[in-house]
């Protein structure tokens, strides 16, 4: 709920122009009112004190300027508005599947292959807060990290906790699909989708990248495959009896098979080969899936005149009465 404050009449402000002039007037009148009279001597003139009343007598005048500036606030005419909204969201159905294999601990990322990615992944999840997202993670074998839920703090935390080592090494490519399928297949949003990031060729499992995709198809599930790695060789480091030492792989994707389950699902194949990279791809994806989103507004008026009309009323009564009282001014 938004307050917000406007004026009905915002003409009527320029009524304010009079308070200079009615200012400059009673300076006008004030130096009128003063008397001039000659004495000889003015030494005795100079030990008389001035009384309350003389050091106050402006406060008349400024409650003219008060009652005045309130009337023509009140004048304008005040409004408070409350807005509300209405959200009709088309949310999007989400899985990310992660390959955590051995092989996504090269560095040519930083700080490697697989951190980088499970940060960029997680910046990717803040900026869809109305989305149903879950998490598959696969090597060897593949496995459900976290369903597709809306609590993305609990999502974010089981990715930080996948690393590689938590399964059997190798890269079932096919079965991380599968897996993801089996999570979406149930969504009942309009829209679904599979971020499938690895780094290698599938080496494992009963089913195939191309089987996983014809089945991603079948159920209207577009993918989007994310091949990672340099190209040429990456540097890897390992432990051996002399302390830690670098080695270098060739890093092979099988982007043929990436790109034809991409192009059968009406998704696309991206090829990230550093952290910069890997960044705009997942920027990308997440412009080509926006969530829809029908926003209906609503604003409701409250008029806030008469509390200041009434406070001018209030004013003009204890200027009146103090005017006739207290400040009065005996003719003679």
């Amino acid at each position: 709920m938004l307050s917000n404050m406007q004026f009905a009449n915002p003409e009527a402000l320029w009524l304010f122009l009079l308070i200079p002039l009615a200012i400059a007037r009673f300076i006008q009148l004030e130096l009128k009112r003063k008397a001039a009279v000659q004495y000889s001597d003015v030494n005795a003139l100079e030990e008389i004190r001035k009384s309350f009343k003389q050091y106050t007598r402006f406060i008349l005048p400024i409650f003219r300027v008060a009652i005045l500036s309130l009337l023509i606030i009140a004048l304008a005419r005040p409004q408070s508005s409350s807005k509300s909204q209405k959200i009709n969201s088309e949310g999007i159905s989400i899985v990310l599947a992660l390959d955590i294999s051995g092989s996504m601990k090269a560095e040519d990322f930083k700080p490697n292959r697989l951190e980088a990615s499970k940060n960029v992944a997680l910046e990717f999840i803040d900026n869809r807060k109305s989305d149903l997202i879950g998490l598959v993670v696969f090597a060897g074998e593949s496995f459900t990290q976290c369903p597709i839920t809306t609590d993305h703090p609990v999502l974010k935390n089981a990715l930080r906790n996948s690393r590689a080592g938590l399964l059997e090494d190798g890269t079932a490519v096919g079965e991380g699909l599968a897996t993801a399928i089996t999570r979406l297949k149930e969504s009942e949003t309009k829209s679904k989708v599979i971020i499938l990031l690895t780094d290698g060729v599938n080496n494992s499992g009963s089913i195939t990248p191309i089987t996983a995709g014809d089945i991603a198809k079948t159920f209207g599930i577009r993918v989007y495959t994310i091949g990672v790695g340099k190209r040429g060789s990456a540097p890897f480091t390992q432990m051996s009896p002399l302390g830690k030492r670098t080695v270098y792989r060739e890093v092979n994707i099988d982007e043929e098979s990436l790109k034809a389950i991409s192009a059968a699902t009406d998704g696309k194949y991206f090829r990230a080969t550093g952290n910069k990279k890997l960044k705009e791809i997942y920027a990308e994806i997440d412009k080509l899936e926006r969530t829809k989103i029908e926003v209906t507004e609503f604003k409701n008026y409250t008029e806030e005149y008469l509390p200041l009309a009434l406070l001018a009323g209030v004013l003009l009564l204890i200027e009146l009465l103090l005017r006739y009282t207290f400040y009065r001014v005996i003719p003679v």
